[in-house]
């Protein structure tokens, strides 16, 4: 279980280095401007669509109804029960696509009506959108594929399919000149990056001999089970967009610049929720499904409570950073070209609002494994629906006195507040034991995160003095500089806190 966690969270860190190289191209090309913000309304409506139908709810119900028919009936079975999902898979996705390329304008009316007083900004958020929709009907059959890889225990192609948006958008950046506007090469690089992972994720599957093919759609038990699970985990994923789609279309009434301030802090934010959570989560979901399967509840049960463990080590320094020292840190990575320090100003403002609910952020995707691997995705729709009202009537509250940093706040409370009735439920329902062995750790891990914070302030107050002669990369020298010593105050407070037997026991099961 951990080397496949290195694989996916390695992969996937490569993919998120690949992406600050693709953001700080896209900071210094189209800034925080109207073009920007355009393009951002055109990269996150197939996004939002994508994390429903794709990521989210198909992937929580197909994972264990396909692991299921593997464990029970084998291997052929599993292939026909593939075959009938992805022809309606395929079809459901080219009915949307046709219905959005016909209905795009009243789709941005909807999702960014700030625009309408705009109509060349307007105009171009519809036409960029036109050219990245198609980019979900691709994604969404890589992450079909993505799961019937990952219960053949196969985690790298899936997890280094999205390199290949960084690397197509970096590409597309760079010839910029060619296009009508920089938000067009974007926008291509996006579609383009959608073959891309397709053919990355079919030859892989074609390889091993899972590739689906077309088949005549039959409701058998096995594919009503499945759409029992898809609507309920529709309904909950569904619940976290709306959220998000909040934050789009509230943020298109405030002044330029607050879309990209809220993705340029989203992109850091997602850093260890990628990395850490999703790369976890996904390893974990098909481990506990089968566990389950062949009733191994003390082995499930075990599996998750390592999740946990792992998620919180790793991801810790990631919030202490960007509660401690949001602003150097976009400054550091964004503040050239067009991204002037003002936009790194009031990302890393949004950014540290937005850290405030990491730990809900990353844990959320190994806690409701526990439902899921049971075919269970109606009760964490429950939590993610009160989380989301709370959330938006949050936004809606904030966002006139705290513009788009009150949408990021808004969304952490939102988060935690999931994730605490995630926790509830399951203690209830007899799946997570609130022991001492659950929660010793989060006291040590506590006072981990105090003594990082400290050295990190402290270092940021006093680092100004010792490299005032330096006259150019002056913040991107202090950020290696608190990557360091943030680096070895953590492993020694670890290491003091936990002890070498703790972690040997951590990394062997």
């Amino acid at each position: 279980m951990l080397g496949r966690i290195f694989t996916v969270g390695g992969y996937t860190l490569l993919s998120r280095l690949t992406g600050f190289a693709r953001d700080i191209m896209l900071a210094a090309v189209l800034g925080a401007g109207p073009v920007a913000d355009a393009f951002f309304v055109a990269l996150r409506l197939p996004n939002h669509f994508r994390a429903i139908f794709a990521e989210g709810a198909f992937n929580a119900a197909f994972v264990p109804a396909y692991a299921h028919v593997h464990g029970e009936r084998g291997e052929t079975s599993a292939k026909l029960f593939a075959d009938r999902i992805f022809t309606l898979l395929f079809v459901s996705q080219l009915v949307l696509l046709v219905l959005a390329l016909l209905f795009m304008p009243q789709a941005i009316s909807v999702l960014a009506p700030g625009f309408t007083e705009d109509a060349e900004q307007r105009h171009l958020a519809i036409e960029l959108t036109r050219i990245t929709f198609p980019y979900l009907l691709l994604i969404t059959l890589v992450t079909l594929y993505g799961g019937i890889l990952n219960v053949m225990q196969r985690f790298a192609s899936a997890a280094a399919a999205s390199i290949f948006l960084n690397i197509s958008m970096t590409a597309t950046l760079a010839l910029a000149a060619f296009f009508p506007t920089p938000g067009h090469a974007a926008a291509w690089g996006v579609l383009i990056s959608g073959f891309l992972q397709y053919f990355l994720l079919a030859g892989d599957l074609a390889t091993h001999g899972g590739l689906p093919r077309f088949a005549t759609p039959r409701l058998d038990e096995d594919v009503r089970a499945f759409f029992r699970a898809l609507g309920p985990a529709t309904i909950g994923s569904m619940g976290t967009q709306v959220a998000l789609f909040a934050d789009t279309i509230i943020a298109t009434f405030l002044p330029a610049g607050a879309l990209s301030a809220l993705y340029y802090a989203d992109r850091l934010n997602q850093l260890p929720i990628g990395v850490i959570g999703i790369a976890i989560g996904t390893v974990l979901l098909p481990e506990m499904s089968r566990r389950l399967t062949s009733e191994d509840h003390d082995g499930a049960l075990a599996a998750q409570r390592r999740a946990f463990d792992f998620t919180l080590l790793f991801s810790l320094p990631f919030v202490v950073a960007f509660l401690t020292v949001p602003d150097l840190i976009m400054r550091a990575m964004f503040a050239r070209g067009a991204f002037t320090k003002g936009d790194a100003a009031a990302a890393g403002a949004t950014l540290a609002a937005y850290a405030i609910g990491l730990i809900p952020f990353v844990l959320i995707r190994s806690a409701v494994a526990t439902f899921y691997a049971r075919k269970d995705t109606a009760t964490p729709v429950k939590a993610a629906l009160i989380g989301v009202a709370v959330n938006v009537a949050l936004k809606i509250a904030l966002v006139g006195s705290f513009a788009q940093v009150g949408l990021a706040f808004a969304t952490a409370v939102g988060a935690w507040i999931n994730l605490v009735l995630v926790i509830v439920f399951a203690v209830r329902a007899g799946y997570l034991k609130l022991d001492s062995t659950l929660t010793r750790p989060l006291v040590k891990f506590g006072v981990a995160a105090v003594l990082l914070g400290a050295a990190l302030w402290l270092t940021a107050r006093l680092s100004p003095t010792y490299l005032a002669g330096l006259s150019a990369l002056r913040d991107e020298t202090t950020f290696l500089l608190l990557m360091v010593i943030g680096a070895l105050v953590y492993a020694g407070s670890i290491l003091l806190l936990f002890g070498r037997v703790w972690l040997r026991a951590l990394v062997r099961g």
